[in-house]
């Protein structure tokens, strides 16, 4: 027994202190291991939401956003999650019975509330913005607006949602927000490359924005919005067409066609068959329509067609003003516009219009697209119907016109050409979210696009754990070499006496 107890006090592998630091060191391991692999487990991703009604002159939508709540300052990727389209015509046109505006609303805020999880209702901020159609009856009647928006505004306090107020837009926040969507989508502008113009084309108006290196705002201020978004400055040009939208037109054009106030007129833009009853009254029922209906004119006029798209061009130019320009170069209605520059994404009623006409694609010579639609409007209005059996025959009638307008818009209106036609990308969604002004809208006011770019660290957080974990195992292993003198005494075989 003394010889055993002799052996151990000789071989220092069996002392307290060797055995503890041992321990210690392999709980260090696994501890450090253990810390790195939980660190790197998948875990069940939170989430923050936004929501934004755009209540545009035709109708409304409902948009939902979300983004993850651990990043810092709300800086994550934001996503769009869910759309609603409201029932029913724009809140603009609740003007006489404004409390049916607030009810259209309903039904797509319960899918909402249904949709957001209920512990981030509160948090959750809510935005309505209106746009053309609100700003043309605030013109016309701003008593009538301003009774739309407490219908509006009412029901959307009642949400278990922030609400955060309803505003009309101005054309230049609309052209400007729509710009920002289009880029942070496509990630252009946290990586800082060449930006895409934005082409916004609804019922009663149509705006245009891009980056020019020849536009520094100073020839014209009212058009320039200047941007610091990820660290880059942009000074972007925007500009936005009342009255210029596709419905508004489509009202100046006809009006234009019964400036006499005939019983009938064979418009070029409809196709040849076509013949409906319209009112004059109501034609002429709009801030856009300059003139007032004819004296001695009927109560209708039958509107026939008869299917020309060159006509048709001929028709839509007369109500642009291409005589007047006080700057060195202009669009049209005497605004200037710097030169074309970089690609652009053409959504809203440009892509619906274009999609159904099955000319989406810019690769395809401008001349061909006019001959396409050449073809399209020269065709009898009954075999239209035949071809199209499930579209509402006054949206099917209008396509015509607006595919003609679209493209004397694009090149006589914003000097597209036919080199530069291939420019423009007809778009719906980018990444899955809509083209729009709602997502910059709400990037904006919840500040989620920072102006200096993040600060990033020098190693994503599971390379910083890895690299910790060899570290302390090299660390370990210094410790175990750093013994090496005790090991010859360690192999040493006891020596009995």
């Amino acid at each position: 027994m003394s010889e055993q107890r002799e052996m151990k006090e000789r071989n220092p592998w069996h002392t307290p202190l060797t055995i503890l630091i041992a321990v210690v060191g392999v709980i260090a391991i696994v501890a450090l291991v253990t810390v790195a692999v939980l660190q790197n487990k998948p875990l069940i991703p939170k989430h923050k939401y936004g929501i934004v009604l755009d209540a545009g002159s035709s109708h409304t939508a409902l948009y939902i956003y979300k983004w993850p709540a651990e990043k810092d300052n709300n800086t994550g990727r934001v996503e769009q999650t869910l759309s609603c389209k409201v029932k029913g015509p724009g809140i603009s046109s609740y003007a006489s019975a404004p409390k049916l505006a607030g009810e259209s609303l309903e039904a797509c805020m319960k899918d909402a509330e249904e949709f957001v999880p209920n512990e981030r209702h509160e948090e959750t901020p809510l935005y309505l913005g209106a746009t053309a159609g609100m700003r043309l009856l605030n013109m016309e009647d701003n008593v009538a607006s301003d009774q739309v928006f407490q219908a509006v505004s009412e029901t959307l306090q009642k949400s278990p949602f922030s609400f955060q107020g309803a505003r009309i837009l101005s054309g230049q926040e609309e052209g400007a927000f729509g710009w920002v969507t289009v880029n942070y989508l496509d990630d252009r502008l946290s990586q800082g490359l060449e930006t895409t113009g934005a082409l916004d084309l609804g019922g009663a108006s149509t705006q245009i924005s891009f980056i020019s290196d020849k536009f520094d705002g100073s020839e014209s201020p009212d058009n320039a919005v200047a941007f610091r978004l990820y660290g880059n400055d942009y000074n972007l040009y925007t500009h936005s067409f009342l009255c210029y939208g596709k419905d508004q037109v489509l009202r100046l054009a006809l009006a234009h066609q019964t400036q006499s106030g005939p019983g009938s007129i064979a418009d070029p833009c409809f196709h040849s068959g076509y013949s409906e009853p319209k009112n004059y009254s109501i034609l002429y029922d709009s801030p856009c329509v300059p003139s007032k209906k004819p004296s001695g004119a009927p109560a209708t006029f039958t509107h026939t067609g008869k299917g020309s798209f060159q006509q048709c061009q001929e028709v839509v130019k007369n109500v642009f003003n291409f005589s007047q320009c006080t700057f060195n170069q202009c669009s049209f209605n005497g605004i200037f516009q710097p030169t074309l520059q970089g690609p652009f994404g053409a959504f809203s009623a440009y892509y619906f219009v274009m999609n159904f006409l099955n000319l989406t694609d810019t690769s395809v010579p401008l001349e061909s697209v006019k001959e396409a639609l050449s073809r399209y409007c020269a065709t009898p209005w009954e075999t239209i119907k035949q071809q199209h059996p499930g579209i509402k025959l006054k949206y099917l009638s209008e396509y015509c016109f607006s595919g003609t307008y679209i493209i004397t818009l694009l090149t006589e209106g914003y000097n597209f050409t036919s080199e530069t036609f291939s420019d423009i990308k007809f778009i719906k969604k980018i990444k899955g979210s809509d083209a729009g002004w709602t997502l910059g809208y709400m990037l904006n006011l919840t500040n989620m696009i920072p102006a200096e770019a993040q600060d990033t660290p020098l190693l994503p957080h599971a390379g910083y754990v890895s690299v910790v974990t060899v570290i302390a195992l090299v660390l370990f292993l210094l410790f175990i070499l750093s013994l090496r003198p005790l090991w010859p005494r360690c192999s040493q075989k006891p020596q009995i006496v």
